[in-house]
């Protein structure tokens, strides 16, 4: 059978260049899993692969999509199976890696199927953000899905829309979709969690935005300040610049402060989400011949 790697871990943990050993090691390509390294012009602030990476394996996801495009997990499965399908023609191995939960879940257990909005619904609920603000939108929820008003993440615009949207479109609550049954896929998935102790960690992610900020990431943020709107900029380096030129931010120390604290609070979501998970093998990332010798074995 087909075998899928699978490499995740927080951010800043170190999944880049260990994914392009394992991908030399095992004759395979890499499918990113990351939901901002999609997009084209943000390769700083996503701390997307540099060029020489790119030339040493394939990858795939990585560049692929305007900022203008919005992008779903949803797609993103079916785009990625089809790769992943073309990819096991000529080879055994592949390497999905990346700290986008939802785009691992999507490939790994599948998405449940949500109906598409009407035009009309989508208006109505763009309407009521427009008009009142994204406060009315929460307390609609609320109302409409207390289940999945309780796990959702509020400060997330996009995701209370769309999840008001389905509410209103099928006229129930819009849990009462997501099943979290778990798909059957033609591969067989291994997966590898990297992690460190958490200073460790919260050092290399603090050091990581200094290093983004002495490669241009001000620069970088400033070039895409008029999409700042977009769903492909609500993410953790953006959001902070973008605040800043708005007003909200007294200085430029505190940006780069802000970053670095935001990056470790991402750290700690992206944890207790994967720990969730008892398919997972952890590793340290310096531990790459147990974690040959695992893939190997199984």
């Amino acid at each position: 059978m087909k075998k899928l790697i699978v490499l995740l871990g927080p951010t800043g943990v170190g999944k880049t260049d260990l994914s392009i050993r394992l991908a030399q090691r095992f004759g395979a390509s890499i499918v990113s899993a990351d939901s901002r390294q999609l997009y084209k012009g943000i390769e700083i602030g996503t701390a997307a692969p540099t060029p020489e990476q790119l030339a040493q394996v394939p990858h795939y996801f990585i560049g692929t999509h305007t900022l203008e495009q919005d992008y779903s997990a949803g797609q993103y499965e079916l785009d990625a199976l089809q790769t992943l399908e073309q990819l096991y023609q000529t080879a055994n191995y592949a390497v999905l890696t990346g700290g986008s939960m939802m785009y691992i879940d999507a490939v790994c257990n599948g998405m449940d199927d949500i109906p598409t909005v009407s035009d009309a619904v989508r208006k109505q609920v763009q309407d009521i953000y427009q008009n009142q603000g994204l406060v009315a939108l929460q307390t609609l929820l609320k109302e409409l899905d207390p289940t999945h008003y309780q796990k959702v993440d509020l400060c997330n615009y996009r995701r209370v829309m769309h999840a008001v949207e389905v509410c209103l479109e099928i006229g129930k609550p819009y849990s009462t979709l997501l099943t979290h049954s778990k798909k059957e896929r033609p591969f067989q998935i291994i997966k590898i969690g990297l992690n460190r102790p958490r200073e460790e960690l919260y050092e290399r992610i603090n050091l990581r935005v200094e290093q983004m900020m002495a490669d241009g990431l001000k620069e970088e943020a400033q070039r895409v300040y008029p999409y700042k709107n977009n769903n492909s900029l609500n993410t953790v380096g953006f959001k902070e610049w973008f605040d800043f030129w708005d007003g909200k931010t007294e200085s430029e120390e505190r940006v780069i402060e802000l970053i670095q604290q935001n990056s470790r609070h991402y750290a700690k979501r992206q944890l207790t989400w994967f720990k969730r998970d008892t398919e997972i093998t952890w590793f340290h990332p310096t531990d790459e011949e147990n974690i040959i010798q695992y893939i190997e074995v199984l």
